[in-house]
């Protein structure tokens, strides 16, 4: 960990699991991308390269976004909640955020109790 990092680091409160929620959002039209949880280590690397990582509690493991679909999220501005126990990443995000090839991934709304698609799926 370099240096740099050690004030954010010990401001924030990690979970009994060491994560983090980071809620992300497009820097320019405030759109709400998707939520995902951040480790110290994804934290560090975030930092460190500018590119959005996380960490997958599904595989286990450190991932950044956009490593396998080039849809990348460049970090524009880190915001920290009042309880430092959540995380707010202002991205510039390449094509989409949802793995379901959707900009957002909240693009289901509810609608007389039913969920109904809201957007179309983004080329790229």
């Amino acid at each position: 960990m370099k240096k740099r990092h050690g004030k954010i680091l010990s401001v924030l409160r990690f979970d009994s699991k060491g994560l983090i929620p980071a809620i992300v959002q497009d820097y320019k039209n405030k759109q709400v991308l998707m939520v995902a949880y951040m480790n110290r280590r994804a934290l560090v690397k975030t930092l460190d390269t500018g590119k959005a990582h996380y960490w997958s509690r599904s595989r286990k493991k450190l991932w950044m976004k956009g490593e396998t679909s080039g849809h990348i999220q460049k970090v524009k501005e880190i915001a920290i909640d009042c309880d430092s126990d959540s995380i707010l990443l202002k991205v510039d995000q390449r094509v989409a955020a949802c793995h379901e090839g959707y900009r957002s991934c909240f693009f289901r709304k509810l609608k007389g109790g039913k969920l109904v698609v809201s957007a179309r799926k983004v080329k790229g």
